[in-house]
């Protein structure tokens, strides 16, 4: 099969295209036939050789995909060979051929055609965990999101609002702002031209966001986490520009708390969670709440492209990989 393929750890450019073995899948797993994958910045940190997980080589990077089950792993009786579906995936998605687990693969929504499905499940599981599980944001309640049109933030920034909550979206360029805005935010601020903490408190009327999704890190940290009022729940998804440090004394001032979220572990520790939430976000794509954007696609030749847009946060929404058209 044809693949994206990672020999050493390095740089995005390190990758080349390959024929190497269709992989097989094991007790509890799937094999899918990738019609589309997806590029998220974790692909570039696992190349790299610093994500949480380290795949023996040779590996393909892609996080997640969709297309249709090929083969069934033993034990495997909710799919079917055949079945249109969506899947978050170890890595493999910038290949012909992935095995994902099971119990981490779901059929594709009525009307989601492969591209959005491919651009699905990681971007939106993760916020949705991140702002229901962690954030354990209210109705009423106020929802800053930073990196707002980054795929996971525009995610965030569409749940935050079926919710019921109060969203200010943080971006960095004038288009940035915009896309926040047509995606459901109530109000959206640039970082780059005046203090995130001064406006987000002046539209808050000094009390300050009850809950901040951050995908980002780095400088913007610091900002943010002041913009937080009395109980605010920070909850740290991505560190794209940098990991922060997290000040004890300025969480206990205000009752504060700095939570992490990985979708990663869910799976393994939180499956009633994991279901639940994905029970949701259909919900809310039936009522045509959720509209994933998909900026820029590429074919699988160009797939160290699609990453480096990310890298490079010029992106807006996802970036999607065209592995096998239909």
């Amino acid at each position: 099969m044809r693949a994206l393929i990672c020999r050493d750890w390095g740089d995005i450019d390190t990758l080349e295209m390959a024929d190497i073995a269709v992989p097989e899948p094991g007790p509890g797993q799937v094999l899918l036939d990738i019609v589309a994958s997806s590029a998220n910045f974790a692909d570039s940190i696992m190349v790299a050789g610093n994500y949480q997980t380290k795949p023996d080589f040779p590996f393909s990077p892609g996080l997640e995909g969709a297309g249709r089950v090929a083969k069934l792993g033993p034990g495997v009786e909710h799919l079917q060979v055949g079945d249109a579906v969506m899947a978050k995936l170890a890595h493999g998605g910038f290949a012909e051929h992935a095995v994902a687990e099971a119990a981490e693969t779901w059929p594709l929504f009525d009307g989601m055609d492969f591209g959005i499905g491919a651009a699905f499940a990681v971007a939106y599981l993760s916020a949705h965990v991140a702002i229901r599980w962690q954030g354990r944001l209210e109705a009423g309640e106020t929802l800053l999101v930073l990196g707002a049109a980054g795929g996971s933030g525009l995610a965030a920034v569409e749940i935050g609002k079926a919710m019921g909550a109060r969203v200010i979206g943080a971006a960095s360029s004038a288009e940035k702002l915009r896309a926040v805005l047509e995606h459901g935010a109530d109000e959206a601020v640039n970082y780059v031209v005046r203090n995130l903490k001064d406006q987000v408190l002046a539209l808050t009327d000094g009390q300050g966001a009850d809950v901040c999704f951050d995908p980002v890190g780095g400088p913007l940290f610091d900002s943010a986490l002041s913009s937080l009022g009395w109980g605010g729940r920070f909850v740290h998804f991505g560190f794209v520009a940098g990991v922060p440090q997290v000040p004890a004394n300025r969480l206990l001032v205000k009752h504060r708390s700095a939570l992490g979220s990985s979708l990663r572990y869910f799976q393994a520790r939180r499956p009633d969670q994991l279901t639940q939430s994905m029970a949701e976000l259909a919900d809310y794509y039936a009522q045509g709440t959720l509209k994933p954007i998909i900026s820029h696609r590429f074919p699988l030749e160009q797939g160290v492209e699609a990453l480096r847009l990310l890298t490079e946060r010029r992106a807006i929404g996802k970036v999607v990989v065209d592995v096998a058209p239909e």
